[in-house]
């Protein structure tokens, strides 16, 4: 998994700016199918009010093929985990992180299938265990391995995206995985939690999601982004104020269920599970405690062969500009 992005789409970078549309204000996001209250505002287009633009909404798997698609000038703004953003950052793609999405809590975690016999870490050893290669799950499995001294080559990790998790869990192909929703939801129907994100932050390997943007599109429409930006924290503060009554609404429920496929009943968990940053702690956030990040992050990748090498500074993929306006 060295060669994480194709050549070709590298080489699409130094023409990037040619895959924008000739309508420019025009744009489109990738999304994932995380749990957070923005969905909401998703689904009622307060982002296209706010940016006053069409926006092509696409659903991604996995935070690998948000960053294949914003690297060939497809997608303008994308949703990734901070293990994707800090591979494309280490091979220097034309990236900036302006929003972090969520600090990543329950809402990701290691499932044991039922029936196969695992009930301690070290019962991992020889098994199967499924996870989307260079996410967030990645990193946090391979960092739950290393807390556990268990050895990565001593299990068998397969690269799967969460659709195909789902599918290989339901045939009994797999005996463990480390996702999120729905696919989480699914695995604990049948499955044993192990270890969840919130608990290997506290072990110290932290895991978070971001919203990035290409850098030629923010340098030409700024209040592109920092509408998008202000839409999410509104949606992140109207959630925080009040979050019983805001899961008492029926509405926004229904409408995470709809863009997220996790279950109705799974929605308070999940949201409970993360923590979503508002405006303040987004400024302090998006300075040295995410470069930090995304720099031990990028560490562990290389640590684990996922990255050839380790930049120097990550400051330039990270910036507050957007929050502050």
């Amino acid at each position: 998994m060295k060669a994480l992005f194709p050549l070709r789409l590298l080489a699409a970078l130094t023409f990037g700016g040619l895959a924008l549309t000739a309508q420019a204000a025009d744009f489109t996001v990738a999304y994932q199918t995380t749990v957070d209250p923005a969905k909401v505002a998703q689904a009622d287009g307060e982002y296209e009010k706010a940016t006053k633009a069409k926006i092509d909404w696409r659903k991604f798997d996995s935070g690998a093929e948000v960053i294949t698609a914003v690297a060939s000038g497809d997608v303008q703004i994308g949703y990734v985990g901070s293990s994707p953003l800090a591979a494309a950052a280490t091979r220097q793609l034309p990236v900036q992180t302006f929003l972090i999405a969520t600090q990543i809590g329950a809402a990701e975690a290691l499932v044991a299938r039922n029936g196969t016999n695992i009930n301690t870490p070290q019962d991992l050893i020889g098994k199967k265990i499924a996870v989307p290669f260079v996410s967030t799950g990645h990193y946090s499995l391979l960092a739950a391995l290393k807390h556990w001294n268990i050895d990565p080559s001593k299990v068998q990790i397969l690269n799967l995206a969460p659709p195909a998790i789902v599918a290989a869990w339901q045939r009994g192909d797999i005996d463990a995985t480390y996702v999120w929703d729905p696919a989480l939801g699914k695995a604990k129907e049948s499955g044993n939690v192990l270890i969840t994100s919130g608990e290997l932050s506290k072990l110290g390997a932290p895991t978070f999601d971001a919203w990035i943007v290409r850098k030629d599109f923010a340098a030409k429409h700024p209040e592109i982004v920092n509408a998008f930006a202000k839409v999410t924290l509104d949606a992140y503060a109207d959630y925080r104020k009040d979050p019983q009554a805001w899961l008492a609404d029926q509405n926004n429920v229904a409408k995470l269920v709809k863009l997220s496929g996790a279950k109705a009943e799974d929605i308070p968990l999940l949201l409970q599970g993360n923590v979503f940053p508002l405006a303040a702690d987004q400024v302090t956030a998006l300075g040295a405690p995410t470069t930090q990040a995304i720099t031990d992050t990028a560490t562990f990748l290389k640590e684990q062969g996922k990255v050839d090498s380790v930049l120097p500074d990550y400051a330039p993929y990270v910036s507050a500009r957007y929050v502050k306006n």
